[in-house]
């Protein structure tokens, strides 16, 4: 979700290797290992530093966190206090509270690089971080009570949400904010909203900018059958197969075949045929089924009506010729007329 880059006044490779100095051999070994501080930036589980050195996982874990306890208490710790505070004044300028990804990738372009600025979030002791579970991502806080007010804030808004809603985000941003009155003013920018809504595994936005529950076909987009949805959706009234297929290419660079994506509009409930070729989507109120089904829908609806109003009803639902539906209506095995010139359908049916 990164937007910006910034640029740091210090090195974090030359404040790790400060900070590692303080270390025995084989404690500085075990950390750059296992936080991937050399060269080839290669993290190793405690499983595989273990077997290197032909201890315990467990005894690895000892090391790690005694070196972690060293470091803390160590000079070079207090020397490069300036780092730590810098580190802190850039997650604050982000909201207080922001996912390690986003946070990392505003950091530096280098992935080694952000390994060490990693490490330094670990090893600095006023931040925190919260690992990721079945509703958010990794993420890092330098304020408790923040932290906890857009966890709460996320998870309101997620349940005031519809399985299919899709929202544009400067409406699902101002909503989010809604629920985030007590907190401290200066974080309440869209900007930073923006980035807290994306340490949400449950929700996310679509190719459109559109947000929603993450696990929708609406905003997790699997295939031409949802990129048509989406294209349909935006296009906002009926619209060819043929055009559809242009549109799904044009506006997320998607190769759609004409003859696949009338194919999988066919078989998706999402969408209604109104007339020769031209698609409507079912939630925007269109009667499903031939010209047939829809007259009787319409009387079933409605109860018996005139040539006349049974035309104007229609041609709300289906783009056909009037010839059409009357040539329907003419088909005494469905359709009666009865003695005010009321057609109604026929008993039976």
């Amino acid at each position: 979700m990164s937007t910006t880059n910034i640029v740091l006044s210090f090195k974090p490779k030359n404040v790790t290797k400060k900070l590692l100095s303080s270390l025995t051999d084989r404690a500085k070994l075990v950390v750059t290992k296992r936080y991937g501080l050399d060269k080839d930036g290669e993290k190793m589980t405690l499983e595989a530093i273990g077997e290197q050195y032909s201890i315990t996982r467990e005894r690895v874990r000892q090391i790690e966190h005694a070196a972690l306890q060293n470091i803390r208490k160590s000079p070079a710790y207090k020397q490069e206090k300036a780092a730590f505070d810098e580190l802190h004044g850039v997650i604050d300028s982000l909201g207080a509270f922001v996912a390690e990804d986003d946070l990392l990738a505003i950091l530096s372009k280098d992935v080694s690089a952000r390994n060490h600025v990693h490490f330094m979030l670990v090893v600095g002791e006023e931040f925190k971080k919260e690992k990721e579970d079945g509703e958010f991502k990794h993420r890092w806080h330098i304020d408790q009570n923040v932290s906890k007010k857009v966890h709460e804030a996320i998870r309101k808004l997620y349940k005031s949400l519809d399985d299919e809603s899709l929202i544009p985000e400067s409406e699902i941003i101002q909503e989010f904010l809604k629920h985030l009155q007590d907190v401290n003013q200066k974080y309440l920018t869209e900007e930073i909203a923006k980035r807290w809504l994306g340490v949400s595994k449950n929700l996310d936005k679509n190719p459109l900018g559109e947000w929603g529950k993450a696990d929708s076909s609406n905003v997790r987009t699997k295939g031409i059958r949802d990129y048509a949805f989406l294209a349909m959706r935006k296009h906002g009234s009926p619209i060819h197969f043929r055009d559809i297929a242009k549109q799904i290419e044009k506006l997320f660079d998607k190769k759609a075949h004409i003859a696949t994506t009338h194919n999988e509009l066919i078989k998706d409930k999402r969408f209604v045929l109104v007339g020769r070729g031209l698609y409507a989507l079912s939630e925007w109120g269109y009667l499903s089924g031939v010209v047939k089904d829809v007259i009787k829908k319409v009387l079933d609806k409605n109860g018996p009506l005139t040539k006349e109003e049974i035309i104007q009803k229609v041609l709300k639902e289906r783009y056909v010729k009037e010839n059409t539906i009357l040539v329907n209506l003419q088909n005494s095995k469905f359709f009666k007329k009865d003695k005010e010139g009321k057609y109604r359908y026929a008993d039976g049916n």
